[in-house]
């Protein structure tokens, strides 16, 4: 148990990061305990996340969740279940309306011990449009099915696209999705195979197993080592957007 135990305790600090939002979190439980009159509000934002935090850092918990999932390093997920976000922004409006003075002190003294405006990171990059995704991948999807139509096609898409695709346009769809890009969980897809494993993408490979799964349209970066010109196999090269080749297969019919 005290090594099921120290998992747990790892997960949480991974899941915690620096630590800083855990820290705000239990700070604002305790508070709302204390304060909160409310009862509704009490057991919204008080037991239910408590009693899920407690069961979460019990043994027997991951137990029960490794042998229903038959995975463990899912068990973080189960944190998603309560809502820290609320319970800290909650807890501070509360703080300010029952005392100004005090949550103004504490809030500055929060704002300047985070160090630097988060914008300022190295990690943020600024939007291209609307959707908060690269803008290539916005027009590769256009391209495969014009703005405004909703019909449905399968396309082939590096892993490195997998991602903003599906958040974009869900009427594409696609072989493989995110169980390909995680590679711990190491299940096999044919078209994954062909276009990621291989060190050269071989073009009949790629053909077979795009055909197979009915896939029209195969998306790949012109700097892709490929064994030939996908053009010669009667494929028709649509456009080409930020080096990102579009070819569509009429071989294949729904």
């Amino acid at each position: 148990m005290y090594g099921i135990f120290m998992e747990i305790w790892v997960i949480l600090k991974d899941y915690a990061g620096v630590g800083f939002l855990m820290v705000l979190f239990l700070a604002s439980l305790i508070y709302l305990a204390i304060t909160e009159k409310s009862q509704k509000k009490k057991i919204l934002l008080v037991y239910v996340p408590a009693i899920i935090f407690v069961f979460f850092l019990i043994p027997i918990t991951r137990m029960v969740f490794v042998a229903a999932f038959d995975e463990g390093v899912t068990y973080y997920r189960i944190l998603w279940m309560i809502p820290m976000g609320m319970i800290i922004a909650y807890s501070a409006c509360k703080l300010f309306a029952d005392h100004r003075r005090v949550g103004l002190m504490l809030s500055s003294l929060i704002i300047i011990a985070s160090g630097s405006l988060v914008y300022n990171s190295e990690n943020i990059t600024k939007a291209e449009n609307a959707y908060h995704l690269p803008q290539n991948v916005v027009d590769i999807c256009n391209v495969i099915i014009p703005e405004g139509e909703t019909n449905k096609e399968r396309a082939a898409f590096p892993a490195s696209l997998v991602h903003y695709v599906r958040q974009y346009n869900t009427n594409i769809l696609m072989p493989y999705g995110r169980e390909m890009v995680v590679t711990q969980w190491d299940y096999y897809n044919a078209v994954y195979e062909a276009m990621e494993k291989a060190e050269t993408v071989c073009c009949e490979d790629l053909l077979v197993a795009t055909r197979e799964t009915k896939c029209k349209y195969i998306v790949i970066h012109e700097t892709r080592a490929i064994d030939g010109d996908l053009t010669e196999y009667g494929l028709e090269l649509l456009a080409t957007i930020d080096g990102y080749q579009i070819f569509f297969d009429s071989a294949v019919e729904y």
